[in-house]
C-alpha cells in the first residue's frame, strides 16, 4: 500500500515537471510574441510556482491523514505504539525478575 503511494506521488511530480518545463517555454513564446512583458512573464511563472507548493504542501497533508486514518481503521500500531509497548515489556521483565 505505501509503496502504491509512493509510486502514485513520483508519478504526479513526474507530470509536474514536465507541466513547469511546458509552462515555462509557453511563457517564454507569449513574451517573445510580446503578448506579455518579461517582468509580467516571471510574475506569472513565480505566481504559479508558489501556488504549486501550496497545493503540494495541501496534498501531502492530506494523504498523510487519510493514511494514518486508515492505519487506525486497520487496526495497526503504529512505530511510536510498538516503541512504547517494547518500552513497558522491558519495565514489566525488570519488574517480574526482581
Amino acid at each position: 500500500m505505501l509503496d502504491f503511494i509512493k509510486k502514485s506521488m513520483l508519478t504526479g511530480i513526474g507530470i509536474a515537471m514536465k507541466t513547469k518545463d511546458e509552462l515555462e517555454e509557453w511563457v517564454k513564446e507569449i513574451v517573445k510574441k510580446g503578448e506579455m512583458s518579461e517582468n509580467e512573464g516571471q510574475s506569472f511563472l513565480d505566481d504559479i510556482k508558489r501556488k504549486s507548493k501550496e497545493a503540494q504542501k495541501d496534498l501531502e497533508e492530506k494523504i498523510e491523514s487519510k493514511f494514518k486514518e486508515l492505519l487506525k481503521k486497520a487496526d495497526i500500531a503504529t512505530r511510536d505504539e510498538v516503541s512504547e509497548l517494547k518500552n513497558e515489556i522491558e519495565e514489566l521483565k525488570k519488574t517480574v525478575t526482581k
